[in-house]
C-alpha cells in the first residue's frame, strides 16, 4: 500500500533521487520490488520539497500514476532541491477526493506520507477521532485513513511533541484501536526526518555528514542501504540516524 520517500542533502534535482535511479519510486508506482500489500501504485502521487531560504515547502500532486504525467518528468528535471518527501499511493478504498488524498499531507513547514492502512476503516477510528479538536476534523484534506492519521500526528505536533514522539505515540494509539494496521510513516520539515517501521518495509541510506534517504524500499543495489526493523521509530538528520524500538500497545 503505497511507497514513500525522503531525502535531506545536498540540492539535487527531483529526478535524481525519484525518476532516474534504476528502482526509484518512478518504477515503483508499477514494480516495486518489496511491496508486502498491493503491487501497482496509480492511485495519484506527490512529491513535496523545500526551496533555498523558504522553511514552507512547495507542493506537486495528481490523481493518476506517476508515470502518465508528462508535466512532472519536465519539473522533475529542472527543479533542485535540498530536501523532500515523495509518495505513490495504492488507494485502501475507492473514493472521490482526487490528489487531496495523496501524500504528501502539508501544514506549515511539515511533509507528511503513510503507507499502510488502517484497519478496519473508519469504524475502528471512531473513538480516536472523538479526542481531535473539531477544527482539526473539519480541515481534513480528504476521507481516507492517512489523511486522519496525519490529523493525528499534527494535533500532537502543534501541541508541542516534538517529532518522534508524536509519530511514535500516533503509531501505537492507532495500533491499540485498530489492531493489524500497517503503519509505516514518514515526517519531515526539510531538517530533519521522522519515520516509522510497522507493518511494511523500511530503508534508509546515510552518507555520515552529507546526506540521509529513508524510503519504503531502496531505490538502487547500493550496497550501503540498511533495513530499518519492524516496529522502530527512525529519526534522522544529514548528520545522524538512531533507530529506536517501539513498543507493541498493551
Amino acid at each position: 500500500m503505497c511507497r514513500h520517500i525522503a531525502y535531506a542533502g545536498p540540492p539535487l534535482a527531483l529526478s535524481e533521487l525519484i525518476v532516474r535511479p534504476p528502482h526509484g519510486l518512478y518504477r515503483q508506482s508499477w514494480a516495486p520490488r518489496r511491496q508486502r500489500h498491493g503491487t501497482v501504485n496509480a492511485d495519484g502521487f506527490g512529491v513535496g520539497w523545500y526551496a533555498d531560504g523558504d522553511p514552507v515547502p512547495a507542493r506537486y500532486r495528481r490523481t493518476g500514476p506517476i508515470w502518465a504525467d508528462p508535466n512532472f518528468a519536465d519539473l522533475a528535471r529542472v527543479v533542485r532541491a535540498g530536501a523532500l518527501l515523495a509518495a505513490v499511493r495504492d488507494a485502501t478504498e475507492a473514493g472521490a477526493d482526487g490528489e487531496a488524498a495523496a501524500a504528501p499531507f502539508a501544514s506549515g513547514r511539515w511533509l507528511f506520507s503513510h503507507n499502510g492502512a488502517v484497519r478496519d476503516w473508519p469504524r475502528s477510528a471512531a473513538p480516536l477521532a472523538a479526542a481531535l479538536p473539531a477544527q482539526a476534523l473539519l480541515g481534513l484534506e480528504a476521507r481516507c485513513d492517512a489523511a486522519f492519521v496525519w490529523a493525528l500526528v499534527l494535533n500532537r505536533l502543534t501541541s508541542g511533541d516534538e517529532a518522534g514522539q508524536a509519530m511514535a505515540d500516533t503509531v501505537t494509539e492507532l495500533a491499540a484501536a485498530a489492531p493489524g494496521s500497517r503503519l509505516n510513516l514518514l515526517l519531515t520539515d526539510g531538517e530533519t526526518i521522522t519515520a516509522t517501521a510497522w507493518g511494511d518495509t523500511l530503508w534508509y541510506l546515510h552518507s555520515p555528514g552529507r546526506s540521509t534517504v529513508v524510503a519504503s524500499e531502496p531505490y538502487d543495489d547500493d550496497p550501503y542501504w540498511r533495513e530499518v526493523p519492524d516496529r522502530t521509530l527512525l529519526a534522522a538528520t544529514r548528520t545522524d540516524v538512531l533507530l529506536t524500538p517501539l513498543k507493541e500497545p498493551q
